[in-house]
């Protein structure tokens, strides 16, 4: 059994806004496991900035991976705890290295095109004007949950905006979540939260920077709508710490991404978790490309949550894989009528 590693720089159609500044490309590592005629095909999706294994030594990591790729994925999982997003594309890999085809990990009825997955539609940050447009492409397109991108711009353009939206869609109609990306100090975040909650928001998502744990819990306690935690659970490895992370704060919901909290494992101790203390939960993507899009979407329709998933970023790039992953109506089908076309 041999493995390699590689670079790829996936390029934005349109540069995309969050609270940390405007993303042109966005950098991801495969790694590809062979034995005999047979290959598995993993994405390491790392986000600069924001992933706790953004180090220096991040590529001499996968070297080392690739190098004792003989240890097996439980080994190694292990063994890379600090790297939650080489952990991922190393579940990944030996999935796909076992599996019929390299890209069918999990099997059911949504990769025989029989079911979806219900997602969000995602508003990236920008002006008034180019967030409006969204709006309107998101609705278009069917989709029922809406997740707008809050933070960068003046928080009365923001306002006016969702204000926009309630004044032509009731909550029945459309479900809007947004997410601050920990863009509001803890002094202003309960009144931030109070102007949002007129506009029967379904959540927020992280609302001040995470590692603030006692004003995140303050917050908690006496929000006016439910908050989800996201970057808090980066860099939790230990799952004593990860109770008492949830129990300290006691949220409404987490949000779970797999890239950033070690993968298929990772995610299924975070539920286990949050399961136990009644905290809702859904899976996001990070950017990656459709290979680990698929791998995570494929994951995430097993486990069964009824809640819009915030899947479905393939189309954000020029030069993305072809896949059988397409947005219909607001959800995530998989059409197995298209064939994937992977060149690295």
């Amino acid at each position: 059994m041999n493995a390699t590693y590689q670079k790829y720089i996936l390029e934005f159609k349109k540069p995309s806004g969050t609270s940390r500044g405007i993303l042109k490309t966005k950098e991801t590592w495969f790694i590809t496991i062979s034995d005999g005629e047979d290959y598995g095909i993993g994405e390491c999706g790392i986000l600069r900035s924001l992933s706790i294994d953004d180090r220096p030594d991040y590529e001499e990591k996968l070297a080392w991976t690739c190098n004792h790729i003989h240890l097996g994925v439980e080994r190694l999982w292990e063994e890379l705890i600090e790297f939650p997003s080489i952990q991922f594309g190393i579940e990944m890999a030996f999935l796909s290295l076992q599996s019929d085809t390299p890209f069918l990990v999990f099997p059911s009825e949504f990769t025989q095109n029989r079911d979806h997955i219900p997602i969000n539609g995602l508003i990236w940050m920008g002006d008034k004007e180019f967030m409006v447009a969204q709006v309107k492409e998101k609705l278009d397109q069917g989709f029922d949950c809406i997740k707008m991108k809050i933070g960068a711009i003046d928080f009365a353009a923001e306002l006016d905006i969702l204000n926009d939206i309630r004044s032509k869609y009731d909550s029945e109609t459309i479900q809007l979540r947004v997410d601050a990306n920990g863009a509001f100090s803890p002094g202003e975040a309960l009144e931030k939260l109070k102007c949002l909650s007129k506009y029967d928001l379904h959540s927020i998502e992280q609302p001040i920077r995470q590692g603030q744990c006692q004003n995140m819990a303050d917050l908690c306690a006496s929000t006016p709508l439910p908050i989800a935690l996201d970057e808090e659970l980066i860099g939790v490895f230990d799952i004593t710490h990860k109770k008492e992370l949830l129990d300290t704060i006691q949220p409404q919901y987490i949000i779970l991404k797999p890239s950033l909290i070690g993968g298929y494992r990772g995610t299924k101790e975070w539920i286990q978790i949050a399961s136990e203390r009644n905290i809702g939960w859904w899976i996001t993507s990070a950017l990656e490309s459709n290979i680990g899009l698929n791998a995570i979407a494929q994951f995430t329709y097993t486990l069964q949550c009824d809640m819009p998933q915030g899947l479905g970023t393939g189309g954000l790039y020029t030069n993305n894989f072809q896949s059988p992953l397409q947005v219909i109506d607001g959800t995530l089908v998989y059409d197995s009528e298209i064939e994937w076309d992977v060149r690295l």
